[in-house]
């Protein structure tokens, strides 16, 4: 009687573990998303603000700017995820049909499965014995794909989650536009260079990697596009002038 509970506890751990992970994922693409947005919203702002004053026509820009690049964002996001999804679904309908066709195969394999993972053939087949006893297709499915039925990945949530993050991230250069215009550009310079430090420092925190890298790669990387940007706005107002 020992050994039959013991199933039941590992079972009800994993999808919590799976959850974790998940939400861990979504928390990263946030802050990606995040980081996106404000470093493509304030690049796109310091251009036309390099080439105008006009506080109306760089609103516009980026609000346009916000907009598209939410919905964009958005729609990557939602097709991606929902390959991703179809493709776990026709996983999980294909171990179902082999599990239904050829039982004792897919059995044998489980059990050479957690042998390959260096159990002993006795308990890589107890193990097996009683994780079929209780649910097969969810011991397979976890075992040969690391896939838990119940967690499949939702493209709902992800594209809103990518929109939303992105409108945050793009947020911050559009305050820095009601600044006076002596000083717009370095205002919207400031603010950009301190949200992009703080999503380098959360991705990293999130990723438990090193900060300070992860901060100096994404400052510059920021400071560089602001550049471009400016420079080429310069160049045209100057040009269109």
């Amino acid at each position: 009687m020992a050994p039959t509970p013991r199933p039941t506890p590992h079972l009800a751990v994993e999808p919590h573990a799976v959850s974790f992970s998940d939400k861990l994922n979504r928390l990263r693409a946030a802050v990606l998303g995040a980081n996106d947005g404000l470093l493509s919203t304030a690049g796109l702002v310091m251009g036309v603000a390099a080439a105008t004053t006009d506080r109306s026509a760089i609103w516009i820009a980026g609000i346009a700017g916000l907009s598209a690049g939410a919905i964009s964002m958005a729609i990557g996001e939602y097709v991606s995820v929902s390959t991703q999804r179809d493709t776990e679904k026709s996983l999980i309908a294909k171990e179902a049909r082999e599990l239904a066709e050829d039982p004792e195969a897919e059995f044998t394999e489980l059990v050479d499965l957690y042998t390959a993972k260096g159990l002993s053939e006795e308990t890589a087949r107890r193990v097996a014995t009683e994780l079929h006893a209780v649910d097969p297709l969810a011991a397979h499915l976890d075992a040969e794909l690391g896939l838990d039925a119940d967690e499949l990945t939702n493209p709902v949530h992800a594209a809103v989650s990518s929109a939303v993050a992105f409108a945050l991230g793009a947020l911050l250069p559009l305050l820095a536009i009601v600044a006076p215009a002596t000083v717009r550009v370095p205002v919207i310079a400031v603010l950009t260079v301190v949200g992009l430090a703080l999503a380098g420092y959360v991705s990293a925190r999130l990723g438990d990697a090193d900060r300070r890298k992860a901060v100096r790669r994404l400052v510059l990387g920021g400071l560089a596009a602001m550049v471009v940007t400016y420079g080429i706005g310069l160049l045209l107002g100057t040009t269109v002038a």
